[in-house]
């Protein structure tokens, strides 16, 4: 299927669902999401949200820009397709990519996690990434210290795992004392601490923000085949949020320098390893180059304000205020390019009072997506599937396209900002227009939830799944693959549940969308055709 989203006189663009993700649920189901999902409970899960439908929009929308910028710069592309299989590829492909290494994770992947459950049933998540801090808020709270320590490992990984097997006895001490106690714990310790707000409470904002600069900008013309070819882009990112967005404006043509610091990025040694290089740093940086250079020393930030003068693009996903502390705000180097595109990718863009930390889980417990994305018979809880670091740099590349066009057709470089908070206001939308229109914003009972097969599970489309779940104990006799055909012989559309990300690489389905690097990598390819 071929779905329009927008167009123009001068210029089409489109989403193609083809193959095996024929709508929301068998995406998630081929593509590994509900496998990944559904990690900390042991098995497959579907999501509530449209992750891979918003994905490709975003997707689209990014390319469309790259597209009509390529255009104003000289170039002459008349269309652009973004396809789904490998939209819904790229979010899970940090967990692809370890999948399919050599070598172990550095933490098991194991069934569990949190959110925890104070003694006046409030549930709620913590953050901190302070391993120092993370021991003093258990043993506060009345934990082992041992425990505390054992705990660490699994925790501070899970945002690459989508797991976090921790220590039963977190869990007995949360549920011990009241909210209002731990909090307390949380505040003296330094740990972020943040109860599951009922999606009832969300505040909502624009995708991101874009502030023109009084500078100028000299035009650029369009120097190869792919939109961003001739563009300069500097990161100055961690984790997946900023990184990704630059690895989508590499795969759209732009050179890519990272800013890592004095010894390399530590995490190119984050297990596992595909030859000397964590397979998951590959997935997000493969095709970047990198600049070491000392932030915190006053020669250091001089070098980075000269690489700035010469890019078009600087992006950084710092926390709030660091950036301006280290004179590398957006005034800072626009004094020294006043046609650069200032790119921060945020956590809550400075729109809420006193927010938690500005993480994945934080911003999943904060705006109640922990909610929106488990059936109502299932109780509230963040996936710890990174999905809104996934959206969160989506939306930092198209922020960026959309910067570049800006300054491509008014002159003047600018300041754009996206954050994790958008993130899941998009991924909820639909959600919050259940609530306005009097409903829960809760997807029902056994929503997406996959049908058990006797060796393994299948996932029918949305529109077929109560028909297929009627079917039930028929499919638990039956094969996958004999399941699958059952369920289409009754005209149903079904597929089945990767519960294996090692198979993709391997999948005839997938043969055009994933490759293996000369690290014995696997990558997924772009997702954009121009034409």
């Amino acid at each position: 299927m071929t779905l329009d989203v927008g167009s123009t006189a001068l210029f089409p663009s489109a989403i193609r669902w083809d193959g095996p993700v024929a709508d929301e649920a068998t995406a998630q189901a081929s593509c590994g999401v509900m496998h990944v999902h559904g990690r900390s409970r042991g098995e497959p899960n579907g999501m509530g949200v449209d992750l891979v439908g918003t994905a490709a929009r975003v997707l689209a929308g990014t390319g469309a820009q790259a597209a009509l910028l390529a255009n104003a710069r000289g170039a002459s592309i008349g269309a652009v397709h973004t396809d789904v299989a490998r939209s819904a590829l790229l979010t899970v492909s940090q967990y692809l990519a370890a999948a399919c290494a050599q070598d172990d994770e550095a933490v098991p992947i194991e069934p569990g996690g949190p959110p925890f459950r104070s003694a006046d049933g409030v549930l709620f998540e913590v953050d901190t990434l302070d391993p120092e801090a993370w021991r003093d808020f258990w043993v506060r709270a009345g934990a082992p210290p041992r425990a505390a320590g054992i705990g660490w490992a699994p925790f501070q990984f899970r945002y690459a795992t989508a797991s976090a097997p921790l220590p039963e006895v977190l869990f007995e001490r949360t549920a011990a004392l009241p909210y209002a106690e731990l909090a307390a714990v949380a505040g003296a310790t330094g740990v972020s601490i943040c109860p599951l707000m009922p999606l009832e409470n969300r505040e909502r904002e624009a995708p991101w923000d874009l502030q023109s600069s009084q500078g100028t900008y000299v035009r650029k013309e369009a120097t190869g085949t792919l939109p961003l070819d001739g563009m300069v882009v500097l990161e100055a990112g961690r984790r997946v949020q900023a990184p990704l967005a630059a690895h989508l404006l590499s795969l759209l043509g732009a050179r890519v320098t990272r800013i890592e610091p004095p010894g390399g990025d530590p995490l190119r040694g984050m297990p596992p390893m595909c030859g000397d290089t964590s397979a998951r740093w590959l997935a997000l940086n493969r095709h970047k180059d990198a600049a070491e250079v000392d932030i915190k020393s006053p020669s250091g930030r001089a070098d980075l304000r000269e690489l700035a003068a010469g890019a078009d693009v600087f992006l950084h996903n710092w926390a709030p205020g660091k950036a301006e502390q280290l004179g590398l705000g957006a005034d800072d180097l626009h004094a020294v390019n006043p046609g650069l595109v200032y790119a921060y990718t945020s956590g809550y863009a400075n729109r809420l009072v006193d927010p938690p930390l500005g993480t994945d889980f934080m911003v999943q417990a904060r705006t109640g997506l922990g909610a929106a994305i488990r059936p109502s018979d299932q109780p509230p809880s963040p996936s710890l599937m990174a999905l809104v670091d996934v959206t969160g740099g989506l939306l930092g590349a198209h922020a960026i396209t959309g910067a570049l066009l800006h300054r491509e057709r008014t002159g003047h470089g600018c300041r754009v900002e996206s954050s994790l908070l958008a993130a899941a206001d998009l991924l909820q939308a639909n959600a919050v227009e259940s609530i306005a229109r009097g409903g829960s914003g809760r997807p029902p009972a056994g929503f997406r939830r996959p049908l058990r097969t006797a060796d393994g599970w299948c996932a029918p489309t949305d529109e077929d799944a109560a028909r297929a779940a009627s079917f039930g104990d028929t499919l638990a006799s039956l094969s996958t693959a004999d399941a699958v055909a059952f369920l289409t012989g009754q005209g149903l559309r079904a597929v089945p549940v990767t519960d294996d990300l090692r198979a993709l690489p391997a999948d005839p389905r997938f043969a055009d969308c994933l490759r293996f690097d000369a690290t014995g990598s696997v990558e997924v390819l772009t997702p954009w055709s121009f034409q």
